[in-house]
């Protein structure tokens, strides 16, 4: 069959009407101004996006990142923004995968800045940073989290940074601060600490804090800081990022929780909830593909682990009956397939769940059917994962805790092609952009290009 390439220029006119512009020509990813990227999805375009990588090869810049921080990079055009917590002193040494007697029971004791930083796109070079606060933590954390796990967002005009415990904070991109809104520190399940992300819509950032004391959502103007609607939840602790689903009925806000997953309309008014077995933490990321809204739920240590998959339209309150829908809203249900921290992928037709313990499955995106059951990432050996998922060019990526990235073909076979070696603790979910990975170590940011 001839191939796009080849097609002459004026039947690519007539071919128009058949196919959208993004269909013969793809859309190369330029900008990634959220966690997980545009619609919180995971997927990048581009021809040149790097497949081979090490802490050497293919790595057009590295730099050197101060302090702890889990939040992923973000990137507008020429500049990438990072956010850090720099302790004056030293603090406890990470150790990898899942573990109880993590959690602190006081405060680190050092004194931290909590910082903003600008860098070059082309070079790495810092172009600027600034200080948001310093002061002592109010608060414990769990050794494996720090006081900067919230990835920032931006709109191209601003970068808005937000760290649960010490406030929002709006930058020009010239490390100008525009206006900053402090928030009080709230106790967290077992002073695990915070973990949620801000998301951008129209003129609003919405964000979520779930925690023991006081957990609320709240719209924020992002012109000038000043609260638009808070909304009391009746949830504990979460750390779940919000997600802004535009669907062909309306926009809603879902807001995954242990208790309701529930749906927000843009004035803070309840759309619909969903009243299922959740497990008792939520962590991962909602997103939308093929006009669904994939809610996950996955702690470990629980029975219940679902999947759910929903349909624009719902009302009032939603049920499920052993583990079986009786709303119509409910396209399906995988009632013990959900990762814990990592967020679900959907690429194509087909859903990937990446395990913390090192285990990849698939799922059909549509239907929830399984495609194949839990295939151990690396053979015989425990892999920690943490950072979520992410695709492109036919290619699913997951990238463990030891920083070793394992790329499988993307497919109904489980398929490894190859695994990146970088060395050290990643946790961070990367950002893609321009043809590029950038890959946040426990000490670096990377800039990976073929």
């Amino acid at each position: 069959m001839m191939g796009y390439k080849t097609v002459p220029r004026y039947l690519l006119i007539l071919l128009i009407p058949f196919f959208t512009i993004s269909d013969v020509f793809p859309r190369e990813t330029i900008n990634w101004p959220q966690f997980r990227g545009e619609g919180a999805r995971g997927i990048a375009e581009g021809d040149k996006l790097p497949v081979v990588w090490s802490s050497t090869e293919n790595v057009r810049w590295r730099v050197s990142i101060p302090g702890r921080g889990w939040s992923s990079p973000i990137v507008w055009q020429d500049k990438v923004f990072l956010s850090s917590a720099v302790s004056s002193g030293q603090e406890k040494e990470i150790k990898k995968g899942l573990y109880f007697g993590g959690e602190e029971k006081k405060p680190s004791p050092n004194r931290h800045q909590w910082m903003i930083y600008c860098l070059s796109f082309e070079t790495g070079k810092i172009l600027w940073q600034v200080e948001a606060e310093v002061d002592e933590p109010e608060m414990p954390r769990h050794i494996k989290n720090n006081y900067a796990p919230e990835t920032q967002v931006t709109d191209g005009e601003f970068v808005y940074t937000y760290f649960t415990d010490q406030g929002l904070f709006a930058h020009d991109y010239d490390g100008n601060l525009k206006w900053k809104k402090k928030m009080r520190a709230y106790k967290t399940r077992y002073n695990w600490g915070s973990a949620s992300s801000p998301v951008l819509h129209g003129n609003a950032i919405y964000i979520i804090n779930d925690n023991e004391d006081n957990s609320f959502i709240e719209s924020i103007d992002k012109k000038n800081g000043k609260t638009l609607w808070r909304r009391s939840r009746d949830e504990k602790s979460n750390w779940s990022t919000p997600f802004v689903w535009q669907n062909q009925l309306r926009t809603e806000i879902i807001t995954p929780g242990s208790s309701k997953t529930r749906s927000y309309g843009l004035n803070g008014d309840i759309l619909w909830e969903l009243e299922a077995d959740m497990s008792s933490i939520t962590i991962a990321t909602p997103y939308s593909a093929h006009g669904l809204v994939y809610i996950t739920s996955g702690y470990v240590g629980d029975k219940h682990k679902p999947i759910y998959a929903i349909r624009p339209g719902g009302q009032g309150v939603i049920k499920i009956e052993k583990n079986r829908p009786n709303d119509k809203s409910i396209a399906w249900v995988q009632p013990k397939a959900a990762p814990y921290n990592p967020s679900t992928l959907v690429y194509k037709n087909l859903l990937y769940v990446l395990y913390d313990f090192g285990f990849l499955a698939c799922f059909d995106a549509k239907t929830g059917r399984e495609i194949y059951g839990k295939v151990r990432v690396r053979s015989r050996q425990r892999t920690p994962f943490t950072a979520s998922p992410w695709a492109y060019n036919d290619k699913v990526f997951c990238l463990s805790e030891d920083g070793d990235c394992f790329v499988f073909k993307a497919g109904e076979k489980n398929e490894l092609l190859h695994v990146n070696k970088l060395d050290e603790l990643c946790m961070a979910t990367p950002a893609i952009a321009s043809g590029s990975l950038l890959i946040r170590t426990a000490s670096k940011l990377y800039r990976i290009c073929d």
